[in-house]
C-alpha cells in the first residue's frame, strides 16, 4: 500500500529561518508538510502532534537530521516505534537512516540497546551517590509529604463519596502517592485498634 510522502521541518525559535531543510526536502516530492518553530527538547510540540496523529500506513516521513525530530534518544526511539507500528517509513537524510530497511532496523537495536546501557548506567550510579551520601549523614532521602486533612479526604474515599482522581486533587499530591498515603492511613488505623 503506498502512502503519502510526509516531511517534518523544525527549527528552534520564530526567528530561525526553515528555508534550508525545505530546500533539502523539496526533492523527494513532499505532498504534505509539517513545520515547528519550537525547542526540540519534547515531544509535545503542536505540528509534531499533528504529524503523529495524521500519519497512516504506507505513509514515508523525511527528515533532514534526527535532531530535528527529537533531541533524546528515548524521544527518538519513542517516535520509531510508534510510527513503526503504524507502518509507517521514517527517513533522516543527514544520518542515510531508513526504518524499513534491515540496517534501519539493525539501527535501532543498537540504539535502544546504547539507550539501555547508559539509563541503566546512571541509576547506578546515582545509587552509588547516594549510599556514599548516606554513610556521610548528608543524605536524608525525601522529605514525607505532609496533608493536614488527610483523615477526612481518606473517610470520604473509602465510602466511596469521591474518587481516587479526587482525593490526590484534594491532597495536592499523584494519584501513587495518594494511594500510598491511604495504606498508610489504613494500617495505622489496624495498629491502634
Amino acid at each position: 500500500m503506498s502512502g503519502e510522502t510526509i516531511a517534518y521541518v523544525r527549527v528552534s525559535t520564530a526567528e530561525q529561518n526553515e528555508e534550508r531543510q525545505v530546500e533539502t526536502l523539496k526533492k523527494y516530492g513532499i505532498s504534505r508538510w509539517y513545520i515547528d518553530k519550537a525547542s526540540g527538547k519534547n515531544t509535545a510540540r503542536a505540528e509534531l502532534q499533528k504529524l503523529r496523529e495524521y500519519v497512516r500506513e504506507g505513509d514515508v516521513v523525511y527528515v533532514v537530521d534526527w535532531s530535528r525530530l527529537s533531541r533524546s534518544v528515548e524521544d527518538l526511539l519513542n517516535l520509531i516505534n510508534e510510527f513503526n507500528s503504524k507502518s509507517v517509513k521514517l527517513i533522516s537524510l543527514k544520518e542515510n537512516f531508513d526504518t524499513s530497511t534491515s540496517m534501519g532496523k539493525l539501527m535501532i537495536t543498537v540504539i535502544g540497546g546504547i539507550y539501555e546501557f547508559q539509563r541503566a548506567y546512571i541509576l547506578e550510579a546515582q545509587a552509588e551517590g547516594i549510599e556514599i551520601a548516606k554513610q556521610e549523614g548528608k543524605y536524608k532521602g525525601r522529605r514525607p509529604v505532609e496533608i493536614s486533612n488527610l483523615s477526612l479526604i481518606c473517610d470520604h474515599w473509602v465510602k466511596g463519596e469521591i474518587t481516587g482522581t479526587q482525593a490526590a486533587e484534594l491532597m495536592n499530591v499523584c494519584r501513587t502517592t495518594a494511594y500510598k498515603k491511604l495504606r498508610q492511613y489504613q494500617e495505622s488505623l489496624q495498629s491502634v485498634q
